[in-house]
């Protein structure tokens, strides 16, 4: 981290941006229905909904803990505990994900910026492989209302939020937006004249596409430059 503003920095998400996380999701379920039979199932997602309302934050550990405090006898609480922690996360990565925030870091510092519990979403970041592709890792409980913490750790003139939930002024459709300061400042010219710049100096594509859209032209690319 420099103290030194950077050009631009790419602010990128993880569920449902880089990592499918649907896919992880509709495994759970399966799981769950295995282990612990519908009923079992029923009563963890419940649990999971009303913390992800108390939090603001999708805790599936923390559902487990409450889940276990309605059934302490429940033998298959360990087994759902290491299908969590254990989960290959690699798998789930959207085709041309790494290769993307590879790119990005040609342009500038890349930093994933997410929300989520202490244990399990900086473990899906490392497992994945997304914790080694980038120039830091970021989680907080609302990462919306922390955005003066991220210019302090990662200054720059511009920046470019990839932000799956649509917060922090993204689209919900997971596309790159223009790059600009990461809070409206008033008064400052820079504000005004960032889209252009940066797409003169990043030619980035004026049709903004998803990231794992991206990653497969960047593969296509490869194969005909090969």
């Amino acid at each position: 981290m420099s103290s030194r503003p950077a050009a631009v920095a790419f602010l990128v998400d993880v569920d449902n941006t880089l990592l499918d996380n649907d896919r992880v999701t509709e495994d759970l379920r399966r799981y769950l229905d295995r282990t612990v039979g519908p009923e079992g199932r029923a009563r963890y997602w419940a649990h999971f909904e009303r913390l992800r309302v108390e939090l603001g934050y999708a805790d599936y550990l923390g559902a487990l803990q409450r889940y276990r405090l309605e059934f302490p006898r429940d033998p298959h609480l360990l087994t759902v505990s290491a299908f969590l922690i254990d989960y290959p996360f690699a798998n789930r990565l959207y085709p041309g994900s790494l290769d993307v925030l590879e790119r990005f870091r040609g342009w500038g510092p890349t930093v994933i910026l997410s929300d989520g519990d202490v244990v399990f979403q900086p473990r899906k970041i490392q497992r994945s492989g997304l914790g080694d592709a980038v120039d830091g890792v970021l989680i907080y409980v609302h990462k919306e209302r922390e955005l003066d913490d991220v210019e302090q750790r990662y200054p720059a003139d511009h920046y470019v939020p990839h932000l799956g939930e649509g917060r922090v002024g993204c689209p919900g459709d997971h596309r790159v937006p223009p790059a600009g300061p990461l809070r409206p400042r008033s008064g400052d010219p820079r504000h005004h004249s960032g889209r252009r710049s940066h797409r003169r100096a990043y030619r980035r594509p004026r049709r903004r596409r998803p990231v794992h859209a991206a990653g497969a032209r960047l593969r296509r690319r490869r194969r005909r430059t090969g």
